[in-house]
């Protein structure tokens, strides 16, 4: 999945469905936390490390509401999300890898 956007754009907001191997929707209900990280190619550093809302528990649906900070700067970044659950257990997806964000250039 590629999530694009321009720089200083905050919308649209980021919009994930969480899914185990099969791509099935985890249930997330209960859960105490939702958190979207994004980092740069090649960073040590996260850019973005902020709570998510859960749009949909039980069909694993969250979003995220984009400040401009967040994408000021042009490029290519990796994001994921971490879930906390009831029991205080984690578990981050995609749990194979990352999914990618560009953040193009705009005009202006």
């Amino acid at each position: 999945m590629a999530f694009r956007i321009k720089t200083n754009d905050t919308s649209p907001k980021l919009a994930v469905t969480l899914e185990d191997a099969n791509s099935n929707p985890i249930n997330i209900t209960g859960a105490n936390g939702v958190r979207f990280h994004m980092k740069a190619f090649g960073a040590t550093a996260l850019k973005v490390d902020a709570p998510m809302t859960v749009t949909n528990a039980s069909g694993g649906i969250v979003q995220y509401p984009w400040v401009s900070s967040d994408t000021n700067t042009a490029g290519t970044y990796y994001g994921e999300v971490e879930v906390t659950y009831a029991d205080n257990t984690v578990e981050t997806f995609p749990n194979n890898g990352y999914f990618t964000i560009i953040v193009k250039e705009d005009l202006d």
